[in-house]
């Protein structure tokens, strides 16, 4: 008996493919951003851990976790703000003072989660 018609077999084939289509192209689009884009990707990268610290240590954070997200969608905010002034790069400049904001949250997290 088979359970499904074949128009729901077809449908659901066509999901699975995109599905895989998708998932292999995502790594090389990533890799293909890192390689044009090395500063962004940088910021980017330590943007994304500052966000899964406060995230894991929002119990723990003294009742700074508002605080904290809001400073760290600001230093994301600045960085598009940047890249798309550049035409989609930031300058060494740019990556200086991001990652300098990025350490004083950095720092206020290691404070108050102590």
């Amino acid at each position: 008996m088979n359970i499904l018609p074949k128009i729901q077999k077809a449908s659901l084939l066509s999901v699975v493919a995109l599905g895989l289509l998708i998932a292999s192209t995502a790594p090389s689009f990533a890799g293909q951003f890192q390689r044009n884009h090395p500063r962004r990707a940088q910021v980017l990268h330590r943007d994304n851990n500052i966000n899964n610290r406060v995230n894991a240590d929002r119990g723990q954070l003294g009742g700074h976790y508002n605080q904290l997200k809001r400073e760290d969608r600001g230093i994301r905010h600045q960085e598009q703000r940047d890249a798309r002034m550049n035409g989609g790069h930031i300058t060494k400049g740019e990556q200086h003072q991001i990652n300098h904001e990025e350490n004083r949250v950095n720092n206020q997290i290691r404070r108050d989660h102590n």
